[in-house]
């Protein structure tokens, strides 16, 4: 009898990897590419950096022998997994390959995934999956449904402990969906990725609609319409770009702090933020602007740009630490509060306090949107979704008061009653449960009815309320605002402020857990 030689051994290994690594095959991969779409390892190789990633579960295959799956075995069965760095932090990373069986789960597949969110549980580092799949495969019946349900499962109870990090890169149907949903951030890929849970012809079955895959849960859909993505991107390769510049804003984990860049204090007086908010207090003007003016030079950026636009979240820097911003935006719908926008914000909160990121919310808002469609769609458990997140978050909180903070939407926007730290205003600021106007219609009702000129006396009472409310002092005498300050000061204030609280420590309650009304 003989045996192999070491020789033998090693080209059978070279041989194996390289069958690894061909994935589907090079006319599967032409094809990946034919359509504006790069293969799962090209992904990988984008993402980290150069030489870093090392793959686990390479030689893996599917053991399922039903429906002639016993002749097609592929390395790897359709998933690459493993770790890296990017930009010298490490990482895991799934990333779905589509030329093999269309990147349908398998039994061994979803443990390939386990395998490394388990690694990634224990090592504190962020998930990151690259999704590019037709779902379940259907072959292997109940064991790839079991395979979903245990990636759910790991994707739950690393929520808040370490960031995960969707990429839809291709279809994403079915069940396939629910990972990348329970997930901090997702991101689409325009024209070549789609989410939904039935696709268009079932659709078309069930309620008679003609839609399209991209109508139906294309980017621009999920990114304007749903909010289930936070980026929209143009390509793939811009997708990439965007998880490296969100990471390099986050913490590995939940007992880390978010890295911070070098900086060097210098002036830090910012004179155009005078003159940014209007004379008219019903005139717009952009808050992106007033974000620009306080943060450090271009660092700021935007999460969820294209939904529920009455409310702005992102990253900044600020004298080099990170930090999360939630603002009103005066520019879409007055900045007032609606479903979208407060569910929106929670969400955002949620994930900055999770990760130890401090708060800074830049307050412009008349309250809440009025109407029956906001109504009947639950703006009252929305509203109070933020209120809830707010009040639940331990990490540093500051609130600067641009201009309107009316009625209960004061109270919401990071008031000093619900545990803010410290609420700075401007002298532009308006404290009050509604604007002057509707305030004297109510207040002084009887007496514009009985007036000579009714117009005339409104105008009169507008003027007292105006006097007496609209302005930030009433709230500074009873300590809700700890300073009204220059519009020019708040970068330099704010700074001193989070430098102070940076040690700050709070705890909640001992309790299971609490229930914001979902």
């Amino acid at each position: 009898m003989s045996y192999p030689t070491k020789k033998d051994k090693l080209k059978k290994l070279q041989e194996l990897n390289k069958q690894a690594e061909q994935g589907g095959g090079a006319k599967r991969i032409e094809s990946q590419h034919a359509k504006g779409k790069l293969t799962a390892r090209e992904r990988i190789s984008l993402l980290l950096d150069d030489g870093s990633f090392e793959e686990l579960g390479k030689f893996v295959t599917h053991r399922s022998t039903a429906f002639g799956l016993d002749k097609q075995i592929f390395l790897g069965d359709g998933v690459v997994t493993g770790y890296g760095k990017i930009e010298g932090r490490l990482v895991y990373v799934f990333s779905q390959d589509f030329t093999v069986f269309g990147g349908s789960l398998s039994e061994a597949y979803a443990e390939k995934i386990v395998r490394i969110m388990d690694l990634a549980m224990k090592n504190g580092a962020p998930v990151i999956g690259l999704n590019d799949s037709g779902g379940a495969r259907i072959q292997e019946g109940v064991v790839s449904l079991a395979g979903y349900a245990d990636i759910f499962y790991r994707n739950t109870r690393a929520s808040g402990v370490i960031p995960q990090i969707s990429a839809i890169m291709g279809p994403c149907a079915g069940g396939a969906v629910y990972s990348p949903a329970i997930t901090d951030f997702t991101l689409m890929v325009e024209n070549t990725s789609y989410m939904f849970v039935t696709g268009p012809n079932v659709v078309k079955t069930v309620t008679q609609e003609d839609v399209t895959a991209e109508e139906l849960g294309g980017a621009s859909t999920h990114s304007t319409k749903s909010g289930v993505t936070h980026f929209a991107c143009a390509n793939e390769v811009e997708a990439i770009n965007y998880i490296k510049k969100l990471l390099s804003y986050i913490p590995q984990n939940c007992e880390e702090e978010a890295p911070a860049l070098p900086y060097k204090p210098g002036d830090e007086l910012r004179p155009v933020l005078n003159d940014i908010v209007p004379d008219n207090p019903n005139q717009p003007y952009d808050m992106r602007e007033v974000i620009e003016g306080i943060v450090d030079s271009e660092s700021f950026f935007e999460v969820h740009k294209n939904f529920a636009e009455s409310i702005v979240v992102g990253f900044a820097r600020l004298a080099g630490r990170s930090i999360g911003i939630v603002a009103n935006q005066p520019q879409a719908f007055a900045g007032v509060l609606g479903n979208n926008s407060s569910k929106k914000g929670a969400r955002f909160v949620r994930f900055c306090d999770s990760f130890n990121i401090p708060l800074l919310v830049l307050e412009d808002v008349p309250g809440f949107l009025p109407g029956t469609d906001q109504e009947w769609n639950g703006i009252i458990v929305n509203g109070a979704k933020l209120l809830y997140a707010f009040s639940e978050a331990t990490v540093p909180r500051i609130t600067v008061i641009t201009r309107k903070a009316y009625g209960g939407a004061y109270d919401v926007m990071n008031s000093k009653h619900i545990g803010a730290d410290m609420n700075y205003a401007w002298p532009t600021a308006e404290v009050a449960v509604m604007g002057a106007k509707g305030a004297a219609e109510i207040i002084f009702k009887k007496e514009i009815a009985m007036a000579d000129n009714p117009e005339a006396k409104l105008k009169e009472k507008v003027d007292e309320y105006s006097e007496r409310f609209a302005n930030p002092y009433s709230a500074a005498e009873r300590g809700y605002v700890d300073e009204v300050i220059l519009p020019q000061d708040t970068r330099k204030k704010l700074i001193t402020a989070f430098d102070m609280l940076e040690n700050k420590v709070d705890t909640l309650p001992k309790k299971k857990h609490g229930n914001i009304p979902l």
